[in-house]
């Protein structure tokens, strides 16, 4: 028997055809459902009642009392959580509630630090085929608007902050698909004549001019749609209590670390995989996964989730929103700003399992951290955690004035990552930072980005 014909044993007969759809109409709650979803949306009709019903939005620790964020059409999620957090702090010292940092500010030099980023990436990979896959990861992911926790930090590091008035939203800021499409044009025409260059054994120093020319004109297509950054900010406001005050020119680095005394270097980004070939306790890291060369490398920390709910807890507890990362699509019910792990009881519809844990659904590539956010609040009850509070950045046409309600059991199956102070760490932990990370290829999950 031939290949061809052996394989054409396995096909689907048109005898097992009708079978299958005369055992269908045979099926009651297989036609019921039938009747019901080719008329309704699946989530209307699979949602569990009781879990919504049942779900207070009021918190025991609670921090917010301003209004959310809206990162409209872009994937500036990670910039605009850590941007919330640094924000708490600033309101505070500003006694300005509803004050805001420039989000368009760090997604300047996000982009710019990015362009060099991946011409720099494409020189060490020269010698290698269009075709290799790294090659090609680093072709297709090149210029989108996702980030990680340490990719922020380093551009907060090197180029500080603004407030929203000093470098405000333009069109493309809010809705990037232009603007990236053209970056990525533009790069990738680059990276053709960097491995040309390459190929015909040019010196360092050519390569080099090569990369700053392509950084010119990456600085010219991003000028032209998000604006100039500005290199100081003459800064006076009128407080909440309408008092005036007046700070005089600060540079960007002044003003972020005037108003904000959270020391970025304290931070890290602890994060569940659920992969039993990496070990608790050790870090991880994702070959190509930065934005600012010399900053940061981005560098997790592999604890079991409780530990990340305990620290989480804790730090809202003691007055301080906290950065996470999280597959913030399954079980979510947007509408009402609401997630559970048993929100929608899909089986019920379909009357077949469904069921996969974590582990298996990062292995298959079914979930991965692809969306931050903020802990503004979190609810105990007699030690026990019950549900988190969620400053999303969305807007506030959803939720609660868009702010989100995380049931406890959701935090064990879709979150990711969090942030926090490194000196909250046992011994044994903070000693794991200093050990040399498992180094993960560039396109395993852990190296997904928030959007």
């Amino acid at each position: 028997m031939t290949e061809q014909q052996r394989l054409a044993t396995k096909s689907i007969t048109i005898d097992q055809l009708a079978d299958l759809t005369a055992g269908f109409a045979a099926d009651p709650a297989a036609v019921l459902a039938k009747n019901a979803v080719t008329r309704t949306a699946l989530n209307d009709l699979a949602v569990n009642h009781s879990v919504v019903a049942s779900t207070s939005r009021t918190m025991s620790t609670r921090l917010d009392d301003w209004k959310v964020t809206n990162q409209k059409k872009s994937g500036r999620c990670w910039l605009f959580a850590a941007l919330n957090l640094l924000r708490a702090e600033a309101r505070q010292a500003l006694n300005l509630k509803n004050f805001e940092f420039s989000q368009n500010y760090p997604m300047y030099f996000d982009k710019l630090e990015r362009a060099n980023y991946y011409l720099q990436s494409i020189i060490d990979t020269a010698d290698r085929p269009l075709d290799d896959r790294l090659v090609v990861f680093l072709n297709e992911s090149l210029m989108g608007d996702g980030g990680q926790w340490n990719m922020s930090s380093s551009i907060f590091k090197k180029y500080g902050a603004v407030p929203q008035e000093a470098m405000p939203e333009t069109q493309s800021s809010s809705d990037t698909a232009q603007l990236n499409a053209r970056l990525r044009t533009l790069l990738h025409k680059a990276a053709l004549s960097l491995r040309g260059l390459a190929a015909d054994g040019a010196s360092e120093t050519d390569l080099d001019a090569a990369v700053q020319r392509s950084i010119t004109e990456v600085h010219r297509v991003l000028t032209i749609h998000l604006g100039t950054p500005p290199s100081s900010v003459d800064w006076q406001w009128i407080d909440d209590d309408k008092k005036f005050s007046r700070d005089g020119v600060l540079t960007p680095q002044e003003f972020l670390a005037k108003y904000t005394k959270l020391n970025l270097d304290d931070y890290v980004c602890l994060v569940e995989d659920p992969r039993r070939e990496h070990p608790k306790g050790s870090t991880l890291s994702v070959e190509y996964l930065g934005n600012v060369i010399g900053g940061d490398a981005t560098v997790y920390l592999n604890v079991d989730i409780q530990l990340m709910k305990d620290l989480s807890r804790e730090a809202l507890q003691g007055g301080s929103p906290v950065w996470f990362g999280c597959d913030v699509g399954p079980q979510m019910l947007r509408q009402d700003g609401l997630w559970d792990a048993r929100l929608f009881d899909y089986e019920g519809v379909y009357g077949v399992d469904l069921s996969l844990d974590k582990e298996e659904r990062v292995n298959l590539g079914e979930s991965a951290m692809t969306h931050a956010m903020l802990f503004t609040g979190v609810d105990v009850l007699d030690g026990d955690t019950r549900r988190w509070r969620v400053e999303n950045s969305w807007g506030d046409e959803n939720a609660d004035q868009g702010f989100y309600t995380m049931n406890d059991s959701w935090f064990d199956e879709y979150m990711f990552e969090v942030a926090v102070d490194k000196n909250k760490l046992s011994p044994e932990l903070q000693a794991a930072l200093a050990e040399p990370p498992i180094i993960l290829p560039a396109w395993d999950p852990m190296g997904a980005l928030a959007r």
